[in-house]
């Protein structure tokens, strides 16, 4: 089963570079967010595959936080191959700066260790968490992030989750600061990383 996942990410993956270099714009798609309208974010704490993790312990990084899940069939790995390029296109001492953390809005299937083996294949340093549906919608909820099951005709029942795409950026103070929007392309993802890193 593992291998069959792996196999899918890395088609998708083929797919992303394509999709990327056809539709690359060099506008800046970060987005700051406007104090009026910004989403309360805030601390929150869920489970890893190696224990509790809390947005608190990376206070000093610059934090990328996406929700999302590991049976997502497309913008899923689209968002994190992005992301994952940007990550490896920084240098040494700057990734030493910034942290990545998955939280599943699919608590139902995505358990810890699926998490692990999902975002690990995209870049080592991402952190995938989940906790109790309640968690989930609250912490989603802080962070303006939308998601609903959708019910797919297969013989299983199966089901997608709809969900909001961007990428969180959360300053080494713990404030939410802006967004990077889904599909960046990696240099601009670069772009954005290094503009937050360089503030005070």
């Amino acid at each position: 089963m593992a291998e069959r996942i792996l196999m899918v990410i890395a088609g998708l993956l083929a797919l992303v570079v394509a999709g990327v270099a056809l539709f690359w714009q060099p506008e800046m798609p970060e987005r700051p967010l406007p104090r009026a309208i910004i989403a309360a974010g805030g601390d929150f704490t869920l489970q890893s595959a190696s224990g509790p993790v809390s947005l608190k312990d990376y206070r000093g990084k610059l934090v990328l936080l996406y929700f999302g899940y590991t049976f997502c069939p497309d913008i899923c790995p689209t968002s994190l191959a992005a992301t994952s390029e940007g990550l490896k296109q920084l240098k040494p001492e700057e990734l030493a700066q910034v942290a990545m953390i998955f939280v599943s809005v699919d608590p139902k299937r995505d358990t810890p260790e699926r998490l692990k083996e999902y975002v690990e294949f995209f870049h080592p340093t991402i952190v995938g968490v989940t906790g109790t549906a309640e968690n989930i919608a609250e912490i989603a909820k802080r962070y303006g992030v939308f998601y609903a099951e959708q019910k797919v005709e297969t013989a299983g029942g199966g089901y997608v989750v709809d969900h909001s795409a961007d990428t969180f950026i959360v300053a080494p103070d713990g404030q939410l600061v802006g967004k990077i929007a889904h599909a960046t392309p990696p240099d601009q993802v670069v772009v954005a990383i290094r503009k937050y890193l360089k503030q005070p």
